[in-house]
């Protein structure tokens, strides 16, 4: 019988994939034909959700990172990102490359300059150009690009990365919701949720593609001197948009790895040279200050509203950043999940907000100090007026006071380029995998993503600039932020229960090995298999088994000259060895109320409502496990077992 042949679209999740293509369609329609209606849409848009929703922001990223904190210090930090015997797909230098050059690398290019230097001119609070708002413009800059922006990422990737390796569950952000809503994360709710995840990566990475072709213009016309307009824009933008589809059919190892290992050369080589070419031991100190007020202003400027001082200063940046961050955590998160399998959540963690974050702030601190020295120290007003009009030339016009301008200038041009392609080819492969029914999809659906990004960055440009693609990321990363704390949920609720059976596994208590008449294992597969007993057996039990066997470790004590008690207590028996003035040792059994596992009940259990256990219970309290039918010999092996702990517990709190 012939194979059903297989259609271009096999892999399309058209659930999601249709959605989301209808809601761009929509939005760009809605751009193009009505953009004065567009424009005060935006603003409104943006207004009202600064003034209603900064709270909501501020508390999210706050409650992300210190739930990563929180798991990695815990005993879920233990747990890998696959199958315990699971080993990383990639060396930690590949590994650290990919994370840098995804997260944040063309943002870093744009920023490192231009951010400090227009909070050192418009400080939310404290008089302009001053020492005093030059450190503040460094710590501003610091919070924005340090650890909450890789506490997002993380959050999204550990969830991804833990569901998809641990409980092969998709990679997908949907996955994340399983411990809250089940199997119904292959319906309608699942597609719903990576539909918003489609959405908020597409407007994310369109606004981080439009930063970066503005910069990209910036350069070329420093060095060739081409016309800073949206033509030129245009043009670059298709230009890079055709290396990112190349690099897109590459793959992620042949085309995303070597691209970013090659970016992160060239960044590091651009660093050094600003560092030496500048006052090498003013950025030093500078910097190292400006972290130490970082680190120790931490808490304030999380939980810092402005609340007392409104000026509207927040809404047009630290919240801005933190809803860019969100817009693009399910494209990084995703990515890094992919490149991060097979290490502890713990490594995961510290790696991805440490090594990352460790970087930016070194970036940011050669690169933002470094501009800073030129205006305070060697008087370039003219920089502060450069970025003041245009704040894609800010890192050509500081080049420009340093030696080899030209080359440097070079560098940083194509440094430029190579994250555009990077950010692209990654955001193409990511919203590929959120839309397509596996992640062995054909070439076309990651061209055609490509494609679509790099035309709503081209109509965005045209209609409004930088403030129209940052108002549809803004738009686009509310109903997100939400899906993350649910996802938050959702992840401490299955890394409680994955702790609590590998905290199981290790302190499972097992039947003694009876050494006088010893068990087949067919007798030991019954006593462990054993239907669930009434309170009136396990009274029985107690009463009579348990009791003899007391009374044999009795016997056995006083031969040795130790005093022994039993005594009954309430749902049991209790036996006491008097240690004098050291902790005496206590072993009691219980009837104890259990739950029935369904598939040890039968029939004649249907109608039984409650369950009872022989459990051990020590003066520390219950131990969890059970010794109902154990034999004499098997009672008499476990006594002494804990007594044996109680007296090297004691010989350890002697000495």
């Amino acid at each position: 019988m012939p194979s059903k042949k297989s259609s271009w679209f096999d892999n399309v999740n058209p659930n999601v994939f249709f959605s989301s293509v209808g809601i761009i369609v929509v939005f760009l329609a809605f751009v193009i034909f009505t953009p004065n209606a567009f424009d005060l849409m935006t603003k409104q848009m943006n207004q009202w959700i600064t003034d209603s929703f900064s709270w909501f922001y501020v508390l999210a990223v706050a409650i992300f990172l210190m739930v990563l904190v929180f798991i990695a210090f815990s005993d879920m930090g233990k747990i890998k990102l696959g199958p315990d015997h699971s080993q990383p797909d990639y060396s930690n230098g590949s590994w650290f490359a990919m994370l840098f050059t995804a997260g944040m690398g063309i943002g870093l290019m744009f920023f490192g300059v231009a951010e400090p230097i227009m909070h050192y001119v418009d400080p939310p609070t404290g008089d302009p150009q001053t020492v005093q708002a030059a450190q503040q413009a460094m710590r501003i800059t610091f919070f924005h690009w340090g650890l909450h922006a890789w506490a997002i990422y993380a959050l999204v990737g550990l969830t991804l990365a833990y569901f998809a390796f641990r409980h092969n569950l998709p990679l997908k952000v949907r996955s994340g919701l399983y411990p809250l809503i089940g199997k119904k994360i292959y319906g309608p709710m699942g597609d719903a949720v990576d539909t918003f995840a489609t959405i908020g990566t597409v407007f994310g990475v369109a606004t981080t593609l439009g930063f970066g072709v503005t910069q990209i213009n910036s350069g070329l016309s420093y060095l060739f001197g081409w016309e800073n307009q949206i033509s030129t824009q245009i043009m670059l933008i298709i230009f890079v948009s055709i290396l990112a589809s190349l690099s897109v059919g590459l793959g992620l190892d042949k085309g995303i790895k070597r691209l970013s290992e090659l970016n992160l050369v060239l960044a590091l080589t651009l660093l050094g040279f600003v560092f030496l070419a500048s006052s090498s031991i003013y950025i030093l100190q500078t910097t190292i200050q400006n972290a130490g007020q970082y680190i120790s202003n931490l808490f304030s400027m999380t939980f810092n509203l402005y609340a007392y001082q409104p000026s509207g200063w927040i809404g047009g940046w630290t919240i801005m950043y933190w809803a860019w961050w969100i817009s693009w955590s399910p494209f990084v998160g995703m990515f890094i999940a992919r490149v991060s399998r097979g290490r502890t959540i713990r490594e995961f963690i510290v790696g991805v907000l440490l090594i990352p974050t460790g970087f930016t702030l070194i970036w940011m601190g050669f690169m933002g100090n470094a501009a800073l020295f030129s205006i305070l120290e060697q008087g370039h007003g003219a920089l502060i007026t450069a970025v003041q009009k245009d704040s894609s030339v800010a890192l050509f016009e500081f080049l420009s006071h340093l030696p080899f301008a030209s080359i440097s200038s070079f560098i940083a041009t194509v440094l430029v380029v190579l994250f555009f392609v990077t950010s692209a080819d990654s955001g193409a492969l990511v919203t590929d995998y959120l839309t397509a029914k596996s992640d062995n999809s054909p070439v076309w659906q990651r061209l055609f993503w490509t494609v679509l990004m790099a035309v709503l960055s081209i109509i965005l440009l045209v209609v409004g600039g930088l403030g129209a693609l940052q108002s549809a990321t803004m738009m686009s990363a509310l109903p997100f932020t939400l899906i993350m704390v649910l996802l938050c949920w959702g992840l401490l609720k299955a890394l409680r229960l994955d702790v609590t059976k590998m905290n199981a596994l290790q302190m499972a208590r097992i039947t003694p090995r009876a050494v006088q008449n010893p068990r087949s294992w067919q007798q030991r597969l019954g006593l462990i298999m054993h239907y669930p007993h009434t309170r009136d057996e396990v009274n029985d039990y107690i009463q009579h088994q348990v009791r003899q066997a007391f009374e044999n470790i009795q016997r056995e004590f006083k031969r040795r000259h130790l005093q022994v008690n039993i005594h009954q207590v309430e749902d049991g028996l209790a036996l006491s060895v008097d240690h004098q003035s050291e902790l005496n040792f206590i072993y009691k059994v219980l009837t104890h109320q259990t739950e029935a596992a369904s598939f040890m009940l039968d029939e004649q259990h249907d109608e039984i409502d409650e369950f009872y256990q022989a459990e051990v219970f020590l003066r520390e309290g219950g131990q969890g496990y059970d010794v109902m039918d154990w034999t004499q010999e098997d009672l008499l092996q476990d006594i002494i077992d804990q007594y044996e702990r109680h007296l090297h517990f004691l010989n350890v709190i002697r000495n």
